[in-house]
């Protein structure tokens, strides 16, 4: 069963000859423990088609399955689709968006306190994946203390907070360094093979492309299915 799947997905801006048709019949899925890589020019409809698999917009018409459970048929089917996002689907961008009043630890917890976790178990997995990522040296500092690179796995463990079935990642290595660009997509790798998540990753990163083993190109709204090169990362 894959854990995304979109089948003839569309959405439209407006209506009448004023109409923009961001997504034109997208179908496309993403197995558990595999990260796609999810590419296309500008206004190809690539940040579009991740706000509607992460029911933050409405998509017009289509169907959109999370483990074989239909989230949206022509209407979403899920009543607390803040809850959908919540609990089920995390969140990766180009930016950190930490905040920056609180530790490195408290925002990773934050996420999991929201959702009704005690404090205690939401510390607790904060510190096994700031452990995974190799950031709980960095536990107490506040995010201006980080680097770059420090900033972006930090944001990857909130993400991963809930332990989210999915994650949807926006160019998450937009401002990073070639090198630091090759450690997090293999961070995201090896967090999908490890927690059997389901992620897609929106790029243009020439660095990180070749690292996909299937990829969906987006033109004018159309998406079309490709094989990577599935190059190995660097030790």
């Amino acid at each position: 069963m894959e854990a995304i799947r979109m089948e003839n997905l569309v959405k439209t801006y407006g209506s009448g000859s004023t109409a923009v048709h961001a997504l034109k019949n997208v179908s496309l899925y993403v197995n558990p423990g595999e990260v796609v890589g999810l590419l296309g020019p500008s206004g190809s409809g690539k940040t579009t088609l991740l706000q509607c698999l992460g029911a933050v917009i409405d998509p017009t018409s289509g169907r959109i399955a999370l483990n074989g459970e239909t989230v949206f048929d022509n209407g979403w089917k899920i009543n607390d689709l803040r809850a959908l996002r919540r609990d089920k689907i995390g969140f990766v961008f180009q930016a950190a968006y930490l905040i920056p009043f609180l530790s490195v630890l408290d925002n990773v917890a934050l996420l999991p306190m929201l959702a009704g976790k005690p404090n205690e178990e939401a510390r607790k997995r904060a510190k096994e994946l700031l452990s995974v990522l190799e950031v709980d040296h960095r536990s107490h500092a506040k995010p201006a203390e980080l680097s770059g690179g420090e900033q972006q796995r930090v944001a990857i463990a909130r993400a991963m907070a809930n332990q989210p079935p999915f994650i949807l990642a926006d160019e998450p290595t937009a401002p990073l360094d070639s090198e630091r660009s090759l450690i997090v997509i293999k961070l995201l790798t090896r967090l999908a093979q490890e927690f059997k998540t389901a992620i897609m990753v929106v790029t243009h990163d020439d660095i990180i492309i070749p690292r996909f083993k299937r990829l969906y190109r987006l033109r004018d709204g159309v998406a079309h299915e490709e094989q990577g090169q599935n190059l190995p990362f660097p030790d």
